[in-house]
């Protein structure tokens, strides 16, 4: 047993023998009741003093790496040392599927541009307020979000979606994962159910059933959510919808719909849930203006900064029609006390300045240049595919006639390393949507999106049907 210990390291001389024959012992070069050398003779081979020795033993034991036998020496304890085969074999797995997952082109939906990250504007501001903040900003502060944030969203909201509140009804959150899930648990009672839009994404299905809800599936077709499937006997708590931009067939809901969904609210005294997860982008007509507008009390509004910005900020915020205010407040203290109250300042000021608007005008340009090469592509390979939904977000449907994804077929196309999602992936009622895929390209750039397509066709042409 010898190895070498570098002076120079940042590390410690304890630290690095430490780390050595731990992993010795870890790996099986060190096999169990194996005698180790004595201090002294380990000290001198290693050139360093008997105490760092002495004291990488002492943690070793302290572990339960080592176990000390009197007048005999110091053994490898039993049960510490990993099959030595099978360890090396884990270790080429996941080496083997680290490269294949780098390898594979991944056209996952609502995954924003990470590389367009405003970092210089968000930097600076960042200093800025780390540096002119008032000593009180470090402290705790009230669950629902500082009030300057709340003040600019408010008035952000109106001028760009149409919603109608003032800043106490905004309550800021983690990301429109934790509003959905404290808005499940505070309207979600006596065994009630949600009613969602089907297909819809995997992961809002998740945070309702896990906050007590069952679920009840509504279709969906281009317009949107069909109203009529509502139940007319037993209305859920409430009803959850996408409707600038459906995910995942990328409908917009029609205004007929929005009102007969209001009026059905309004009857059976439930509420609509509204996810404007990425109004922002639309690369076709003006943005339709949110549900929440045409009825404050009804409408449940809810929008994140993951999809604009990063996800990585888990900023979002919701809404709230007055008569959630108090109970959602209490939750939200009891769940994480409160944001990032730095964060917070940093993107008020990040809104206030004009930042956000112009980011926003940006990302809407590259996502359209993104959006139409995946589609120039599609048509180049594909010529007789239906390109699906309002041109809008981050993702869009395919469909392709007479081919049916299932389970081999999404698994032979990823061994051509490239991975796309079946629509029926995200339905409740399975079987409806089998021709579909979802093709998202937000955080893609040209040069790959077009060689993810060509990839895609030559996976589908070499498919045993």
């Amino acid at each position: 047993m010898w190895f070498q210990v570098e002076r120079s390291d940042r590390k410690t001389l304890t630290q690095q023998v430490y780390e050595q024959l731990r992993h010795f012992i870890l790996n099986g070069d060190l096999k169990t009741n194996e005698k180790l050398p004595s201090t002294r003779e380990l000290a001198t081979s290693l050139g360093v003093s008997r105490n760092i020795i002495l004291e990488v033993y002492d943690q070793l034991v302290a572990e339960g790496y080592l176990i000390v036998k009197p007048r005999s020496g110091t053994f490898v304890a039993p049960g510490s040392v990993f099959n030595k085969h099978e360890y090396q074999d884990t270790l080429i797995s996941k080496e083997l599927f680290a490269k294949t997952v780098k390898d594979i082109i991944d056209f996952k939906a609502a995954t924003p541009a990470m590389d367009h990250f405003p970092r210089k504007a968000w930097g600076r501001l960042a200093k800025e307020v780390c540096y002119d903040a008032p000593d009180s900003i470090f402290g705790y502060h009230s669950p629902e979000g500082i009030p300057e944030l709340k003040e600019e969203l408010a008035r952000y909201l109106l001028r760009t979606r149409g919603v109608i509140c003032n800043p106490n009804q905004i309550m800021i959150t983690s990301g429109a994962t934790q509003a959905l899930s404290l808005i499940t648990e505070i309207v979600i009672k006596n065994k009630e159910y949600v009613a969602v839009e089907d297909p819809v994404t995997d992961e809002m299905r998740t945070i309702f059933t896990y906050g007590g809800a069952e679920i009840y599936p509504i279709p969906v077709d281009a317009k949107g959510i069909k109203p009529e499937f509502l139940s007319q006997e037993n209305p859920p708590g409430f009803v959850f919808v996408l409707p600038s931009h459906q995910f995942p067939l990328g409908g917009t809901l029609s205004i007929q719909r929005r009102i007969q969904l209001i009026e059905y609210a309004r009857k059976y005294n439930c509420y609509i849930v509204e996810d404007d997860y990425d109004s922002e982008f639309t690369y076709e007509g003006t943005p339709v203006h949110s549900v929440q507008g045409l009825d404050p009390e009804k409408v449940v509004y809810v929008g994140t900064f993951s999809k604009i910005l990063s996800p990585a900020l888990r900023i979002g915020y919701v809404v709230l029609p007055t008569g959630l205010i108090d109970e959602f407040k209490k939750l939200k203290w009891y769940k994480d006390r409160h944001n990032s109250t730095l964060e917070q300042l940093i993107l008020t000021r990040f809104i206030k300045e004009g930042f956000l608007e112009r980011h926003v005008r940006k990302m809407k340009r590259i996502y359209k240049q993104r959006r139409e090469a995946l589609v120039n592509s599609l048509k180049k390979h594909f010529p007789d595919c239906s390109i699906l939904g309002h041109a809008a977000g981050m993702h869009l449907v395919v469909q392709l006639q007479s081919i049916e994804y299932n389970t081999q077929l999404i698994n032979w196309i990823q061994e051509h390393s490239v991975q796309i999602y079946s629509v029926d992936h995200y339905s409740i009622n399975k079987g409806t949507h089998c021709d579909k895929i979802v093709m998202g390209y937000g955080s893609l750039s040209v040069d790959i999106i077009e060689e993810g397509v060509q990839r895609l066709k030559n996976a589908i042409d070499s498919y045993q049907f």
